[in-house]
């Protein structure tokens, strides 16, 4: 028979009651300390813990390995990457805390990033008939997550790769602001609901929003203009916090593809804010914690106080690329009918503490060993090695030859049009400061690092003035430094906080950037075919996509007409060119266009 604790304390006190009319004056006392304990125990409010973990930006990263060196990650930094450790230390958290008392979510940017996510959705793709189950789903649902917010790189390989990758999956992508551009309802589910199971008191019902960023209107308009539109997180979480709530929801997390800083790339192109995740915060009454994403910071624990009700919400971002896994963990008390959320507390684990998950490298060591071996196809031959490690303040080859590739495909493109007689231009960005083309053979995964974007190829009509007001934008990336001042590279650049990606460089035209000046007052001797540029002629810019929809905010370019655009990456683009040539020979695309200057004198 079960023990009845009731049935035994009321037996014990009778019995007491009894042996104290038999001559012994303790027991009453004893029995009414046992009730008296029974009853404190019966008033003392139920308590019920558990946690939320997350992860955030992805980007493809199962195993260690990077595929463009072919060789297991590392950093100075000592971090180590993907899924396969994330998996050891979920497997730790739910050991630690009962699984039963765990939820898993990420905050989005899943299926781009690596030559493993580009394999699937390109050479082997999961859209084809019969085609494989993506890794990414593979990986996240052994693992078990609960709930996956929608990353602005979801977008990038289309609508229709995003969908079947959300039919591979075994959990809910969310996007509770990427609505119907007709109906302006959700294309995705908005939230995910999970009940915990609490033993002698109600059950706990923990709400998860997801939002992801507005942006994506502009970096993958081909994709989503006329069918998809992306409201801001703030009014989108203002609508849904309190459905939540209405709903029965105790607490209410946020995925949120958005960073923390209130800051857009995009400027004024969108009435949206990029990095709106403490925006949300401050102005959304209801939320318990938000797991941010977008920006790859490492945020442990960023607290911000709802200007409604002044009450704490707890944001965490785990960095990028598995590095990370954020911890939220929660105290509820039950008072007053309902259970009330006590204290969040948010916590960092490093994967580098721990190993493989090997039940992780079974499940996807194939899929790994065919990129790798994609990767490594051998398609020219170099006459010299190429590298980008100057190429922020030094006119670079490296960075000449995708500039190249951009002119020769966009000129054939035009060929026989309207246009086909207007000189083309084209830009291209330092995306890497380690990329490497070495002497002698060349593989995919060299030029794969050359170009780590899945970016595609537009051709957009723009005038020598437009152009001049361009450059002078990118050569705010450079910290003013006067002349006979000492030149640092490693603090020349990224002024204001401006990422590499978001530096241009530009073929066809001959100019000088002088750092002695201040910003908007840099470029110098702007020329055309060796005469000065004259503001009113008109050019073809061979452009990626992500700059020619406005990503980095650069002026004209997102307004310009379009003459030409389509969806084969740039990578794709220099490999074919590359093939095609044999031999990469820096003599057969190599000038130096630009320099930087002081008052006329070279810097370097």
């Amino acid at each position: 028979m079960p023990f009845n604790r009731r049935k035994f304390l009321k037996k014990s006190a009778v019995t007491g009651a009894g042996v104290a009319i038999a001559g012994t004056a303790a027991a009453p006392a004893e029995a009414a300390q046992a009730q008296a304990q029974a009853q404190a125990r019966k008033k003392r409010p139920k308590r019920y813990s558990f946690t939320v973990m997350g992860t955030t930006d992805l980007h493809g990263h199962i195993f260690n390995w990077d595929y463009f060196k072919d060789a297991e990650y590392s950093d100075a930094k000592g971090n180590v990457q993907g899924l396969a450790r994330i998996s050891t230390l979920v497997n730790q958290v739910r050991e630690e805390k009962g699984r039963r008392n765990t939820l898993l979510l990420d905050a989005g940017d899943t299926i781009q990033g690596t030559p493993l996510t580009y394999y699937y959705a390109k050479v082997d793709p999961i859209t084809a008939k019969g085609g494989p189950v993506h890794p990414m789903a593979q990986a996240m649902n052994a693992i078990g997550y609960d709930a996956v917010a929608l990353g602005n790189h979801e977008f990038n390989y289309g609508i229709e790769t995003l969908r079947r990758f959300e039919e591979q999956c075994r959990f809910p992508l969310l996007g509770a602001n990427a609505v119907d551009a007709k109906t302006l309802r959700p294309a995705f589910p908005p939230y995910f609901m999970k009940t915990f199971r609490v033993p002698g008191a109600p059950p706990v019902k923990v709400a998860v929003l997801g939002l992801t960023n507005p942006g994506i209107a502009i970096w993958d308009k081909a994709y989503v203009q006329g069918k998809l539109v992306f409201p801001g997180l703030e009014e989108q979480a203002a609508k849904w916090v309190p459905k939540l709530r209405s709903m029965g929801a105790d607490v209410v997390v946020v995925s949120a593809h958005s960073g923390s800083s209130g800051t857009s790339s995009y400027g004024d192109q969108l009435p949206y804010v990029e990095n709106a995740a403490a925006n949300v915060a401050r102005q959304v009454p209801g939320i318990d914690a938000i797991l941010v994403g977008h920006a790859h910071v490492e945020i442990e624990e960023l607290l911000v106080t709802n200007e409604q009700t002044g009450r704490t919400v707890v944001l965490s971002e785990p960095l990028c690329y598995a590095e990370r896994l954020t911890l939220f963990d929660f105290e509820l008390v039950f008072a007053k009918g309902r259970w009330q959320v006590e204290s969040v507390r948010a916590s960092l684990r490093n994967s580098n503490t721990v190993e493989d998950d090997p039940r992780i490298t079974r499940l996807l060591s194939d899929e790994h060993a065919k990129v790798v071996e994609y990767v490594n196809q051998v398609v020219g031959t170099a006459t010299e090695t190429l590298t980008t490690v100057e190429a922020r303040y030094k006119d670079a080859p490296i960075i000449d030859l995708i500039t190249r590739v951009q002119e020769d495909v966009v000129r054939a493109a035009l060929a026989g049009t309207e246009f086909a007689s207007l000189p083309v231009l084209a830009q291209a960005s330092p995306f890497s400061r380690t990329s490497e083309i070495p002497a002698g053979e060349v593989t995919i995964r060299d030029l794969s690092s050359l170009y780590v974007y899945d970016n595609t190829l537009v051709a957009k009509l723009m005038t020598g003035a437009q152009l001049r007001a361009y450059l002078e934008y990118s050569a705010e990336y450079f910290v003013q430094t006067a002349t006979g001042a000492p030149v640092d590279v490693s603090t020349l650049t990224n002024a204001g906080g401006r990422p590499d990606y978001n530096y241009d460089y530009m073929s066809g035209l001959t100019y000088e950037i002088d750092i002695a000046q201040p910003a908007g007052s840099r470029i110098r001797n702007l020329a055309f075919d060796g005469a000065a540029l004259d503001d009113a002629q008109q050019f073809v810019l061979a452009v990626n996509n992500y700059r020619a929809n406005g990503g980095g905010a650069f002026p004209h370019v997102a307004a310009a007409r379009e003459l030409w655009s389509e969806s084969t990456e740039i990578r794709t683009r220099i490999a074919e060119w590359v093939t095609a040539k044999g031999v990469l020979d820096p003599k057969e695309f190599a000038s130096v266009d630009w320099k930087l200057t002081r008052d006329g004198t070279p810097v370097f």
